[in-house]
């Protein structure tokens, strides 16, 4: 059996239920993917991308209703290493990948200070956005898990001051008609690590040449977060899954305000009315 065989069939048999149950209900759950849908599945190079490319080639074959997919590569300026890393494991796993330039490696060295990571983001997602419009997509789909969601929530609290999370569908403002969606939403980081480790597969991590220049990653809040998610589970072993699941049972009673389409609203604004 070829080897991206192998692979595929860890998917839906030895990780049936860590992995492809999960993709399988978020599409599902969230209604991430509709007859017809023209999806452009985004890959940076690392285990996440990659394993939800491979997900959506299952889903594609054995999928109820028929949709088109586009898998592709933005290279914001990789080193030719890292690069031929991705093309190497594209091929390896079977995956028809079309690779465009950008250069915003280039330009968040150039002009950001402590923070090129918030400008990277936002610049990436401006470049897709672009990139799937012009494939005449009307879905970008990218491999955020569980785990990001949890640390974005929490990050909001502790930094952000308010209570804000990574949905798993979004329009864009910007460009109507796409919408991002993250079918990787249920997904534990731990069982994509076991995943690409039980096929013997190595992805690229950050591959930004900024932050591996400046030791940013290893220092970043996003980092904290995660080393604190980790100590709490060592007391509650379902503090994550406690953390998300809050977020789909807020108590409107109890909360002191909330913000709508932009405009924000106080407890007060009902309480003399309440008995």
């Amino acid at each position: 059996m070829e080897k991206y065989k192998e692979i595929e069939r860890s998917i839906i048999k030895k990780y049936r239920k860590y992995i492809w149950s999960k993709f399988i209900k978020a599409i599902s759950e969230y209604e991430l993917v509709k007859e017809g849908d023209n999806i452009m599945v985004c890959i940076s190079g690392g285990k996440d991308s990659f394993l939800m490319a491979k997900c959506f080639q299952e889903l594609k074959r054995h999928g109820k209703y028929p949709f088109n997919i586009h898998y592709v590569v933005m290279d914001p300026g990789y080193t030719e290493k890292n690069l031929d890393q991705i093309k190497e494991n594209a091929k390896l796993l079977n995956i028809n990948i079309e690779i465009f330039k950008s250069d915003i490696f280039e330009v968040v060295d150039k002009i950001a200070d402590d923070s090129p990571c918030y400008l990277c983001a936002r610049m990436r997602r401006g470049f897709l956005y672009s990139k799937a419009a012009s494939l005449g997509c009307n879905k970008i789909a990218l491999g955020h898990h569980f785990d990001d969601v949890i640390e974005t929530t929490l990050l909001s609290i502790f930094y952000g001051s308010e209570v804000k999370t990574m949905m798993p569908k979004l329009k864009s403002d910007n460009f109507p008609g796409l919408e991002l969606i993250r079918p990787m939403y249920l997904i534990k980081e731990e069982s994509i690590i076991s995943w690409a480790k039980s096929n013997n597969l190595t992805f690229l991590n950050c591959a930004c040449k900024f932050t591996e220049n400046n030791n940013l990653e290893q220092n970043s809040k996003r980092k904290e977060i995660k080393e604190l998610i980790k100590k709490l589970k060592e007391v509650n072993s379902n503090i994550d899954r406690n953390i998300f699941k809050s977020l789909d049972n807020i108590n409107l009673n109890c909360i002191l305000g909330y913000t709508k389409n932009k405009e924000k609203h106080s407890f007060l604004e009902n309480y003399d009315n309440n008995n």
